[in-house]
């Protein structure tokens, strides 16, 4: 319980602005955590949409089976899966990086004293 109730007053602590003297950190560090996690948010979850995307689409369509239908030399199994994973996590990147893109603001509200 005391845990949870030192976590908690962290957490206001930060909501709120103030900072801790023994959490004080440089400003470069906070952006260069920041910089990573949003890396992080938009890699991370772009994987797992690509690892899902691959089981189910390669659970109906075979990758030799595609390469010979479009044309291309003989392509192994494996590397039809492997092509085809990152090319399910490329799409999803974009995906993800545009909805971390169009979810900041596009310019300050006005307040009402101007």
């Amino acid at each position: 319980m005391w845990l949870v109730s030192v976590f908690w007053v962290h957490h206001k602590k930060r909501a709120y602005g103030e900072t801790m003297s023994s959490k004080a950190t440089s400003l470069g560090k906070e952006s260069e955590i920041s910089q990573f996690q949003n890396l992080v948010s938009i890699f991370w979850p772009s994987f797992l949409v690509a690892s899902l995307s691959t089981i189910l689409f390669f659970a109906f369509f075979d990758p030799t089976e595609l390469a010979s239908i479009s044309g291309y030399p003989e392509v192994s199994r494996l590397a039809g899966y492997t092509i085809g994973f990152f090319l399910f996590w490329f799409i999803s990147a974009v995906s993800s990086g545009l909805t971390y893109y169009f979810r900041q603001p596009c310019h300050k509200p006005v307040s009402e004293s101007e």
